[in-house]
């Protein structure tokens, strides 16, 4: 029987390959919006960032995310991003 294929992904912040369900998808709507997308299937151009809370400040301080994608920062998204990584890290620590 044949392995399956694990799909990599580059993580837009460390730019680390990982297995796509270690990381965490960010959609790009074409209304210009950024969404933090859990579920990895909402509809827009889609990048990862690797969820670590750590590597959440690192975009939030370089302003990685928005300068990758050469668009305005929007207003309080990266608090969002760094709460919502915080909370799944919490989420696996406590299992």
């Amino acid at each position: 029987m044949r392995n399956k294929k694990i799909p990599l992904r580059k993580c837009i912040v460390t730019g680390e390959r990982k297995p796509k369900g270690e990381l965490l998808r960010i959609a790009y709507s074409k209304d210009g919006v950024l969404t933090i997308d859990p579920s990895g299937k909402a509809p827009g151009r889609g990048f990862y960032i690797i969820i670590d809370s750590k590597v959440a400040e690192k975009a939030k301080k370089k302003n990685s995310i928005f300068q990758q994608m050469k668009m305005p920062e929007q207003d309080g998204f990266y608090d969002q991003l760094i709460d919502y990584v915080k909370t799944i890290e919490g989420a696996n620590h406590g299992s």
